[in-house]
């Protein structure tokens, strides 16, 4: 029984000659495979006087219970043995030549001819010439290794061209001896040798045998009429193993004829390489044989000759790609007759299934695969499971199964860590996990999860990733566990129970306590990058606002309050075009300035979507284009909270244009940086503000009681305070108003004015009068300082109009009011006293304005 399948075989490798590479004693597998590499390069060559091509298929393994079978198909015969081997002394030689001897003999039945490859003896025993051995110095100066390798394929040829004219030739009288399979052996002991049946069955089988001879000694066009013939008698006489092999072998030659290229994967390796065996063979050396290749240019898109009227000799016996496909059914259905024959099955659906991918009939290449599912071998090792899966894998990647393809690597990645194997190879696992993430639509990039509506099944992706969590622990290495947990939680939320989010939380935070999760990118031995994963769910952000500063600490723009002031509105242009690009929304720049000092706020609409109370840390603003010095805060929200108002403040060190790009946060010991530009739905007034330079504050106090009312209402970027007095006609007050720079930078400016105001049509008389000179000897007033400046109030009124004058007066009093701040670069005192007037004519006279300006 053939126990040991070839995956990677494809119906051309029936025409190549099988030879064995293999090391003998110690050799460093570096050096062995080094030279295996340029001995496996000449794979094809042209024979010598002849327009035939042989191919050659090199292993560095082959199982010797494989090699009996190879007269039922003669390219499992191992026909040909390299050894390699290290000798530096004369006294290691004479075993070292009889280590090669007892190595012929594994193969020593089927064996055409051999070659030792010995590195590092010199001397007289190196100098004497001999055809089966070649000596080199050392494994750099070999350079005759590839025309060494060459005359021993033109060995092989002879072997091959003396066996296929001994067994083509017919014999008249002689006695066709029967091949066998090895399990067949027993079954043939005491049979009628001289029967008609008997005599057809050994016609037919070596019928079959020629043709895999002929298509080897690169003659198709024979092999397709030895088979033929073959496939008449072995139905003739029920013999449906063989009948089975020369079906396949037919298909096989059909399918060199019509797709030169190699149904293998690697279009036109094939024609590409190999050496010639003379250099007359090199002047004549063509893509192939004659008889096997077309004209490249006469295909069409399936690799089919359009025109084969000139090929009509060998094309007559060839199948159709239909009729190829249908004799591949046919033949694994004789070989599923018998159990000894499961390798022999699989290694024909295997071929059949890489001929339907190029014929891109994918639905009847998948039955093929499902059947060499189902075919049940001896019990395989875990190493041969895994090849197995792992080439099912490949052949649904190659038909486009892709969910399929990632079913059997993922299968192939559990093996590698099966509780039978003593030492579990979690790295392998991991590595083949990753290569399942694009057949269920998933990548490691959480950018692919923020657009759109979700792809693939859920509820497999989760539990993919948490096998790769899982993976990674064994591995050691906690950090993939964190980014894995971290990205199954981001993009998998939606789809977890309550009870699973607890779970993943639980885990993830167990994890970060030993490495907690950063915004690095995470880079594999194989190069694989894996992104950082940041929580832009944990809160979820709904909104971004920047606010202006505190009325008292807003900037204003510099205006002198003696004169008239040219308006610097920009004209008003209308488009009709609104733009909604959220990029352009968030760039927009706001109407108000932040000041270079101060503490600035953002406003952030969140909700929790989790089912326990979250706790957010270190969160703070991300910006760009200022120095920035961000205030964290930490949170907790209770259980889907709803939206919930959050404030994050900073200081801006600097001047210049500051844009708020997103935040950062820490959460379950995971720290994101969260940019708007990935948040989805997001609103917001602008991101892009001008911080001004750090300005001068001022606080106002005076000798006067505040008053209760308000007797003007304050234009938004005032700040007012309202005292109040009462006096007598003639009567004489001051006032003392305190000037205190609570800031950091001096004072400099400083501008007063006095304005009375008409309200209830009453006369007011001038009252208000003061003196600077001692309040400018302060100045500049440097952070920290107060400055004293006092206002006389001398009441002056006309009683000689109206008799309800003093009733009016007993009603409203004198009044100063207006100590606004207008801005800290400036303080306005606006006295105000109010009385009902004598006369409705004189009200003219109201406006009357005293001015005193101090500059810095």
């Amino acid at each position: 029984k053939m126990s040991v399948p070839d995956y990677m075989q494809c119906a051309e490798d029936h025409q190549t000659l099988l030879v064995v590479v293999q090391p003998i004693g110690i050799v460093p597998e570096e050096s062995f495979f080094r030279i295996y590499k340029r001995i496996s390069a000449v794979s094809q060559v042209n024979v010598r006087d002849s327009q035939r091509v042989l191919y050659i298929r090199y292993r560095h393994h082959y199982p010797p219970e494989n090699n009996e079978w190879g007269d039922f198909q003669t390219h499992r015969k191992v026909v040909g043995l390299i050894t390699i081997t290290d000798c530096s002394s004369a006294k290691e030689w004479p075993q070292t030549f009889e280590k090669f001897h007892l190595h012929k003999e594994i193969y020593g039945s089927t064996l055409y001819d051999s070659r030792l490859f010995v590195f590092g003896l010199q001397g007289e025993i190196a100098e004497q010439p001999r055809t089966d051995v070649a000596f080199y110095p050392s494994y750099d100066e070999c350079e005759t290794v590839e025309k060494r390798i060459e005359d021993f394929i033109e060995s092989l040829f002879i072997v091959l061209e003396s066996k296929r004219l001994d067994r083509a030739t017919d014999k008249s009288g002689d006695k066709i001896p029967l091949l066998c399979v090895p399990f067949e052996k027993k079954d043939f002991v005491g049979l009628d040798t001289d029967s008609r049946h008997y005599k057809k069955r050994c016609q037919g089988r070596m019928r079959k045998h020629v043709g895999d001879l002929c298509l080897q000694a690169g003659m198709l066009q024979d092999s397709l009429v030895h088979y033929h013939m073959a496939v008449e008698l072995l139905r003739s006489v029920n013999d449906f193993l063989w009948l089975g092999a020369a079906l396949e072998g037919l298909c096989s030659a059909s399918v060199i004829y019509h797709y030169p290229g190699g149904t293998g994967g690697k279009v036109g390796s094939r024609r590409a390489q190999g050496g010639s065996l003379s250099a007359e063979a090199g002047n004549r050396h063509r893509p192939g044989a004659q008889e096997v290749l077309i004209d490249p240019g006469a295909l069409t898109s399936n690799g089919i000759n359009a025109d084969t009227s000139t090929e009509i000799g060998r094309a007559k016996n060839c199948l159709s790609p239909e009729d190829i496909i249908d004799k591949y059914k046919e033949a694994i259905s004789y070989y599923g007759k018998y159990k000894n024959a499961g390798v022999i099955e699989l290694e024909a659906c295997v071929k059949a299934v890489r001929v339907l991918a190029i014929q891109k009939r994918s639905m009847e290449a998948s039955e093929f695969l499902q059947n060499a599912v189902y075919i049940n071998l001896r019990q395989l090792s875990e190493e041969e499971k895994i090849q197995r899966y792992s080439i099912l894998s490949e052949l649904y990647e190659r038909i486009g199964f892709h969910r399929k393809s990632a079913f059997f690597k993922r299968i192939a990645a559990m093996q590698c860590a099966a509780p039978s194997i003593p030492e579990p190879g979690w790295r392998a696992c991991y590595k083949l996990l990753l290569e399942t993430l694009p057949g269920y639509s998933l990548s490691l990039d959480p950018q692919d999860f923020s657009k759109g509506t979700h792809r693939g099944w859920a509820a497999v992706q989760m539990r993919l990733l948490h096998e790769l969590v899982f993976a990674s622990r064994r591995m050691g290495n906690p950090a993939l566990c964190v980014r894995h947990l971290s990205f199954l939680l981001q993009t998998m939320l939606d789809f977890l129970s309550d009870q699973e989010k607890k779970d993943v939380t639980q885990s993830l935070e167990s994890y970060t306590a030993k490495c907690p999760g950063t915004m690095e990118v995470i880079t594999l031995p194989d190069g694989l990058k894996l992104p950082p994963v940041p929580f832009t769910k944990l809160p979820i952000v709904k909104s971004v606002k920047l606010l202006n500063l505190p009325t008292s600490l807003r900037p204003h723009k510099m205006k002198s309050l003696l004169g008239q002031n040219v308006s610097t509105k920009s004209p008003f242009i209308y488009s009709p075009i609104i733009a909604h690009s959220r990029g352009e929304e968030r760039n927009k720049k706001i109407d108000f300035q932040w000041v270079q000092g101060d503490v600035c706020e953002v406003q952030l609409m969140v909700y929790n979507p989790m089912p326990f109370e979250l706790r957010v840390e270190n969160m703070g603003l991300l910006t760009t284009g200022v120095e920035f010095e961000s205030l964290p805060a930490a949170l907790s929200l209770p259980a889907e909270s709803g939206l919930y108002p959050v404030t994050l403040v900073g200081v801006p060190q600097t001047t210049g244009q500051i844009t708020v790009n997103g935040y950062h946060t820490s959460v379950f010991g995971v720290f994101s940086d969260c940019l708007l530009d990935i948040l989805p739905g997001v609103k917001t007034n602008g991101c892009t503000v001008e911080v001004i330079p750090a300005l001068p504050r001022l606080q106002i106090s005076t000798s006067l009681p505040r008053s209760a009312h308000t007797l003007q209402p304050s234009s938004g970027d005032e700040i007012s305070t309202n005292v109040s007095v009462q006096l007598y006609n003639g009567e004489t007050q001051q006032l003392i108003i305190k000037l205190e720079n609570i800031g950091t930078e001096p004072l400099e400016k400083l501008e007063v004015t006095a304005k009375t105001v008409n309200t209830k049509e009453k006369l007011y008389g001038d009252f208000l009068s003061w003196n600077l000179e001692d309040t400018l000897c302060q100045f500049p007033l440097k952070p920290g300082k107060i400055a004293t400046f006092i206002v006389n109030i001398k009441v002056k009124l006309d009683f000689s109009c109206q008799e309800n004058l003093l009733q009016d007066l007993s009603d409203d009093g004198i009044s100063v009011s207006g100590l606004p701040l207008s801005s800290p670069f400036r303080q306005v005192v606006k006295p105000r006293v109010e009385t009902k007037p004598l006369n409705p004519q004189e009200s003219s006279k109201v406006g009357d304005f005293s001015h005193v300006k101090v500059r810095e």
